[in-house]
């Protein structure tokens, strides 16, 4: 593990050594190729490399969505959890008061929300330093992230945990790139691009997946403005996680009103006072609305929709996503379902499995 540390601390000292030009991009090509790879051995390492959990980090994901809580130390976070559950987090004013992973249920709109109060990431953590592992890991099995930042505090803590995360294969805020690569048992190397590329050629790209030890494979890249580190994501897609983020500044009730206009008015972004309880309540309607989750009521013949318990799906979702959330065998005697509500063209409207459904519809399944 130490050797895998110094390698990762050499490679970064070489690619800051290296001047960015024409001569040197295909260098360092190859450079944060390794460093993907080096990364991901570090926080991932193989069976038989030890425990890299620690007590309370093993939560079994429950609820219908899982946000974890990402910030350094004494920021707010268990302040924040204590306020939107109804569990009690250690609260205190001196560093690493969370020890452990502390999990947390939010009730929204019918919905069960897992809160994972994590404990405080310090610079380092992507190369394991303090417990940088396991708050890593349990922040990947997560669908959102909110990052609680301090707002009385320089703006680079932000881009110092966004450097860490990034670090680790978590992209914020970001679709996967649009390039297709799928590997082959021979044949060599087919590139394509779909446009002529703005930062990629394909020297680059052979040298890169010949590093990564592909030498038969296909690979389609549609974005014209795709970059190295987007072939390399693709390459390393296994290690990456495109997760939702909410950045959230506490203690605003200590800045003047310039900089919390400033900060509010950023994207992702919500402003609070967890001393004040203020804006907490705003907070939560944002996570809401960026894990895009809606409500579906059901409906048996002849009798009224129960409004008072609602399955919970994704933004997108279809009648055959609503009857594996009823019962995993039901769309087997599936004959058609009848739709009250925003998606409907009319009421009630007759549709099959293929329907998307919208947050609030009504939903009565007839079978065979």
């Amino acid at each position: 593990m130490v050797n895998i540390t110094e390698k990762i601390k050499e490679i970064e000292e070489e690619m800051k050594r290296t001047q960015k030009n024409k001569a040197t991009e295909y260098h360092l090509g190859l450079l944060k190729g390794k460093l993907a790879r080096y990364r991901a051995q570090l926080l991932e390492p193989g069976p038989g490399a030890g425990a890299a959990g620690g007590t309370g980090f093993d939560v079994s994901k429950s609820g219908d969505a899982r946000i974890a809580l990402v910030g350094f130390p004494s920021v707010g976070k268990s302040t924040f959890l204590s306020k939107i559950t109804r569990t009690k987090s250690i609260v205190a004013a001196y560093a690493f008061t969370t020890l452990t992973a502390i999990p947390g249920v939010l009730e929204y709109g019918g919905a069960e929300i897992q809160v994972l109060d994590l404990p405080g990431i310090i610079e380092g953590a992507s190369e394991g330093k303090g417990r940088g592992r396991q708050v890593i890991s349990a922040a990947k099995t997560s669908d959102m992230i909110v990052m609680i930042l301090d707002a009385t505090k320089r703006a680079e803590q932000r881009a110092l945990l966004e450097a860490e995360l990034e670090a680790v294969g978590i992209r914020l805020n970001r679709e996967a790139p649009n390039i297709y690569l799928k590997q082959k048992k021979a044949g060599g190397m087919k590139i394509t691009f779909q446009a002529p590329p703005r930062n990629l050629d394909e020297k680059m790209l052979y040298n890169i997946l010949r590093d990564y030890k592909m030498l038969n494979c296909e690979v389609l890249v549609r974005d014209e403005n795709a970059t190295v580190d987007d072939l390399i994501d693709v390459i390393m897609k296994d290690h990456r996680k495109y997760i939702k983020c909410l950045y959230v500044y506490n203690k605003v009730d200590s800045i003047g009103l310039e900089h919390l206009d400033t900060l509010a008015r950023e994207p992702y972004t919500a402003v609070m006072s967890c001393e004040l309880d203020l804006g907490v309540t705003e907070v939560v309607d944002k996570c809401w609305e960026m894990l895009q989750l809606i409500r579906v009521y059901t409906k048996r013949k002849g009798i009224d929709p129960d409004f008072s318990e609602a399955l919970i799906v994704r933004t997108g979702s279809t009648i055959e996503d609503v009857c594996d959330q009823v019962h995993r065998t039901l769309k087997d005697t599936f004959k058609y379902a009848l739709v009250w509500g925003a998606s409907a063209r009319h009421v009630p409207q007759r549709v099959g499995l293929a329907h998307v459904v919208a947050d609030e519809d009504v939903v009565s399944i007839i079978a065979k």
